[in-house]
């Protein structure tokens, strides 16, 4: 009987150990990123910005659509192309007034949503959807820009400008008519939900007040908004803020702070910044991985410099790496020469954590449902801290605290 026992007890032991050992195995065999949702805010569905540059205007309505859903609890859909057609007129004509000096392309930024909205209005995607126009559902700019760059490049070189009757120049009568074609004409009136309306009494029907938003930055070639200089900001010196509008200059832990804070409060935010970086991966993850650290996937820098980006990217979804915590000075750097740019905007509406622990942020882009994640990027806040440019929020996401010491 004892000897039975021991013999039973020396199975167990052997099977606990099997069991053990098959665990550890399993453990060793994972391979990647599994993130939990800590907090997720309401956001529309992903969309496909396809083959134009127009991320500024997806994401800046997608940001609009998720505090109207806040506010109300009400889902819209609202038009790209109406907020596109009118922001290519407008960057036109400044660019025929400085004879070029101001670029005409199909980047913008977020204060050409927010200006949009505020002097034009808003209308439903239905009224004005993409690809409508040429027998597709989504974007291809290419053929619309090699038509309208040269009207412009003409007019803007032109010695004198010929005029229509009514007194419009006729380049811009021209350049009208080809967006019309190509995107579609814009609306006087509509009707939605059994209601007529113009795109400006739509805008005034969601709620949406411009007054509410502000643009937030951090470098050090400014001061901040703080002291004698509270309240003030500036002008981010990149081509496609034609618009030159301002964003306020707060000091880095502060401009971080802002956007945990807005989750927390249930507010989304309106991201812009650099995704040219290697850490920028094209199946959902932004990482900024210290390279001296020892587990680095540069710590062999000669053979990380050999592999294209699809081979870093890989490599770096493999697993959790430490993340580099930029300063202030670094982060000008990156602005300075050039390595921090206005890439791409994207719409931040929550944080996760992976299996160690590591923060992210929740990015809604617009390349479609695509990659692991389905259109959802995970941002470690160190890649944010680096090559965020700039950021939208609404000003009661901001603490009192913040918003007292740089006068939002």
């Amino acid at each position: 009987m004892k000897m039975k026992k021991i013999m039973l007890c020396g199975i167990a032991a052997i099977l606990s150990c099997a069991a053990i050992a098959q665990d550890e195995a399993k453990n060793d065999s994972v391979k990647g990123f599994q993130f939990t949702t800590i907090d997720s805010l309401a956001i529309t569905p992903v969309k496909n910005q396809k083959n134009a540059g127009t991320c500024w205007s997806y994401s800046g309505l997608s940001f609009l659509e998720s505090e109207v859903l806040k506010k109300t609890g009400k889902v819209y859909d609202f038009s790209e192309m109406f907020v596109i057609s009118k922001t290519y007129l407008d960057r036109a004509e400044k660019s025929v007034r400085t004879h070029g000096d101001v670029s005409f392309a199909q980047g913008g930024s977020f204060v050409d949503v927010f200006y949009c909205l505020r002097n034009y209005g808003l209308i439903p995607d239905s009224e004005m959807p993409a690809g409508v126009m040429y027998g597709d559902t989504l974007s291809n700019h290419s053929e619309l820009s090699a038509m309208t760059d040269p009207i412009v490049k003409a007019a803007a070189s032109a010695r004198k400008l010929q005029f229509s009757p009514d007194g419009e120049p006729l380049w811009k009568k021209s350049l009208r008519a080809v967006h019309e074609v190509y995107l579609g004409k814009v609306p006087e009136t509509f009707t939605y939900e059994g209601k007529t309306y113009t795109p400006m009494s739509f805008a005034a029907s969601t709620g949406l007040n411009p007054d509410d938003y502000v643009s937030i930055t951090s470098f050090t070639h400014h001061p901040y908004s703080t002291g004698a200089n509270k309240g003030k900001g500036f002008v981010i010196e990149v081509q496609d803020n034609w618009r030159w509008g301002e964003s306020l200059n707060l000091e880095l832990d502060d401009f971080m702070q802002v956007i945990d804070d807005a989750i927390k409060a249930g507010y989304t935010v309106l991201w812009g910044g650099d995704v040219s970086e290697d850490g920028f991966t094209r199946d959902g993850l932004a990482v900024y991985p210290d390279m001296e650290a020892p587990d680095a996937p540069g710590a062999d820098q000669a053979r990380w410099l050999r592999l294209d980006r699809s081979a870093k990217g890989k490599e770096l979804s493999e697993k959790p790496l430490p993340q580099k915590k930029v300063t202030a000075e670094e982060r000008q750097r990156g602005y300075d020469n050039f390595e921090t740019g206005d890439d791409h905007g994207m719409h931040l509406f929550g944080i996760a954590k992976d299996q160690e622990g590591n923060l992210y942020y929740l990015i809604k882009n617009s390349w479609g449902v695509t990659g692991k994640y389905d259109g959802i990027w995970y941002m470690t806040p160190e890649f944010a801290r680096a090559k965020t440019l700039n950021y939208v929020v609404n000003k009661n996401a901001i603490s009192k605290a913040i918003r007292a010491k740089y006068g939002i």
